[in-house]
C-alpha cells in the first residue's frame, strides 16, 4: 500500500480494495517500525487517526468522500492542531497544546485526510539541516549519517521513507524545496499568499509560505488543491481563484520557453549536481521546450539580503515568547526581568538566539537605515530581476541545492556555510514566486533535486512541467534501501 500514489490510494479506497482503517494502521505500523532511527515525527496520534479513519470509511461507503478522504497525512509541527501539541521543534513550545486548528489543517480535514501526527523540524523553522530541533536531528532515509535538509526535514524524510503518503511543509527560504531535494521527493512552495498562514506559527511573516510535500507532482497537485485558497483570517492571503491543478498536468510543453540563469552555475555548485541539472534540461528539450540563457544579475545579493530581512522579522515575531502567557516559563523567577531573561534563555536554542540577536541589531535605531532599509531596497532589485526574466521566458530551471545531502554535524559550527545551502532557493521567497523541486538524479546513492521557478500564481504550469518530466523519468519512484 505504501508504494501507491495519492491518486492510486484514493481510487483503491473507493474501489474497496482496503479500508481507511487498514491503510492508516499500515502507516502507523511503519512509523513504529522505522521512525526510531529516522526521528521524523515529534508527535504521533494513533488513537485519533484510527477514529478519523473510521469516519472516513463511513463516508466512503455512503459515496460522500472528499478528494483525500481516508488518506493519511502528517503535518509539520508548525501548524496549530487543536488538542495536539504544536512545538515548532522548540523547548519554548514543548508544553503548548494549540486551542484551534490552522486553516490548512481545517481545509485538509474537510478534504477527508487522516492525521497521523506532527513531523520534526528545525526550531521555529530556522535551519537547513533539521539539526536545530529540540527533539534531536532527523536522519536522511537514504543515509542515516546525512541530513535530510531543513527546516521541513521531518516531513521530507517521512514521505521519502514511505511513513506517510503526503505531508505539509513551510518554506521561508527553501525549507520545502531543499529537504525535498535532499530526500528525493517533490516539494512545492506556492506563490506568497496562495496558502493561508493563519495558524502557521510565524518565523518571517513576509516570506513564510505553506505547501505540499509528496512523492510526485500529480500528488502535489491533488494536495495543493485542498490547501490553497483565500482566507479572510489571514491578512496576507490573496483572493485569487484556485484552479483545478490536476486539469493542467497533461498539457504539452511544446514551445515553452525555459530560462537557465548563468549565475546559478558557478563555483558554488557541486559538479555532480551540475551534471544532473544539465541532464534534466535536456529532458525538457526532448519534451519540446526551448532553452534560453538568462541573467539574474543581483543573485549574489540574495543570501545577505535574506539574512537581514528574515532575522529582523523573526526578532519581532518571537518577542511574544516571554514566559508570561504561554510556552516555557523558568522556575521561580525573582522578578519580571528575570522571568523574561531566563524563560527566553532556557526556551530558545542557539540558532534561534543568533537570529534574534541579528534581527534586533539590524532593527535598532542606529542601524535600521544601514541594514534593514537597504536590504528591503535590494529585495526590490532581486524581485525586479525575476520580473525582467519572465518577460523573456515562461519558467526558470536551476539546481535546488548546491550539493547532495551533507553529513550530520558537518556545518553546525559554521553558520555561514549552513546558510549557503539555501542559496538557490531564497530568491523565490524574497520575490514571493512559486517554485518546485523534483527528483532529477543521484550522486553516490544520494538524491539530487531540480528546481523550477514560475511567475506569480502559475503553480499549475510548474506542476505540469514537473509531471511531464516525471512521465519520462523514474527518479521520483526511487525508494531508499530498506523502506
Amino acid at each position: 500500500m505504501h508504494n501507491k500514489s495519492l491518486v492510486q490510494l484514493a481510487n483503491s479506497l473507493r474501489a474497496g480494495e482496503f479500508t481507511s482503517q487498514e491503510l492508516t494502521q499500515h502507516y502507523l505500523d511503519r512509523i513504529e517500525q522505522f521512525d526510531k532511527d529516522l526521528n521524523s515525527f515529534i508527535t504521533i496520534a494513533p488513537d485519533s487517526a484510527i477514529a478519523q479513519a473510521k469516519i472516513a470509511d463511513t463516508l466512503l461507503q455512503k459515496n460522500k468522500a472528499g478528494p483525500l478522504t481516508g488518506i493519511p497525512i502528517a503535518h509539520k509541527d508548525i501548524f496549530c492542531t487543536a488538542g495536539l501539541k504544536t512545538s515548532c521543534g522548540s523547548k519554548m513550545l514543548d508544553n503548548f497544546i494549540a486551542p484551534y486548528d490552522a486553516t490548512v489543517v481545517t481545509q485538509l480535514k474537510a478534504a477527508g485526510a487522516v492525521l497521523l501526527g506532527k513531523t520534526n523540524m528545525d526550531e521555529f523553522a530556522m535551519g537547513s539541516s533539521n539539526e536545530t530541533s529540540f527533539y534531536g536531528p532527523v536522519k536522511n532515509p537514504w543515509n542515516h549519517n546525512r541530513v535530510p535538509g531543513g527546516s521541513s526535514g521531518g516531513s521530507a524524510a517521512a514521505v521519502a521513507a514511505r511513513l506517510t503518503p503526503m505531508a505539509t511543509g513551510t518554506d521561508t527560504g527553501g525549507s520545502i524545496r531543499q529537504p525535498a531535494s535532499l530526500c528525493g521527493i517533490t516539494g512545492l512552495k506556492p506563490t506568497y499568499g496562495r496558502v493561508s498562514r493563519y495558524g502557521m506559527i510565524a518565523f518571517a511573516s513576509s516570506l513564510d509560505q505553506g505547501g505540499p510535500m509528496t512523492r510526485t507532482a500529480e500528488d502535489a497537485a491533488l494536495l495543493l488543491s485542498s490547501m490553497a485558497g483565500f482566507d479572510k483570517q489571514d491578512s496576507t492571503s490573496i483572493n485569487e481563484p484556485v484552479p483545478s491543478y490536476l486539469d493542467f498536468l497533461e498539457n504539452s510543453l511544446e514551445g515553452m520557453r525555459i530560462g537557465i540563469p548563468k549565475e546559478y552555475f558557478g563555483e558554488a555548485l557541486s559538479p555532480d549536481v551540475g551534471a544532473v541539472i544539465e541532464g534534466g534540461i535536456k529532458e525538457f528539450e526532448k519534451l519540446g521546450a526551448q532553452i534560453k540563457e538568462i541573467n539574474l544579475p543581483n543573485s549574489q545579493l540574495v543570501a545577505p539580503t535574506y539574512y537581514i530581512v528574515a532575522p529582523a522579522e523573526c526578532s519581532s515575531n518571537l518577542s511574544r515568547y516571554d514566559g508570561v502567557r504561554f510556552g516555557h516559563r523558568c522556575h521561580d523567577p525573582k522578578d519580571l526581568f528575570d522571568l523574561y531573561c531566563r524563560s527566553r534563555g532556557e526556551g530558545f536554542g542557539a540558532e534561534v538566539k543568533r537570529r534574534i540577536l541579528i534581527g534586533t541589531y539590524v532593527l535598532s535605531a542606529g542601524y535600521y537605515d544601514a541594514y534593514y532599509l537597504k536590504a528591503q531596497k535590494l529585495r526590490y532589485l532581486i524581485s525586479n530581476d525575476f520580473k525582467e526574466a519572465f518577460n523573456q521566458v515562461d519558467a526558470i530551471i536551476s539546481p535546488t541545492s548546491p550539493s547532495p545531502a551533507f553529513e550530520l554535524g558537518e556545518k553546525v559550527a559554521d553558520p555561514v556555510a549552513m546558510y549557503l545551502a539555501d542559496i538557490y532557493t531564497i530568491g523565490a521567497n524574497l520575490a514571493g514566486l512559486p517554485a518546485i523541486s523534483i527528483p532529477a538524479g543521484m550522486s553516490h546513492e544520494l538524491p539530487i533535486g531540480l528546481q523550477i521557478i514560475g511567475n506569480y500564481f502559475e503553480e499549475s504550469k510548474l506542476l505540469n512541467m514537473a509531471h511531464r518530466y516525471q512521465q519520462n523519468t523514474d527518479w521520483h519512484l526511487k525508494t531508499p534501501k530498506g523502506y
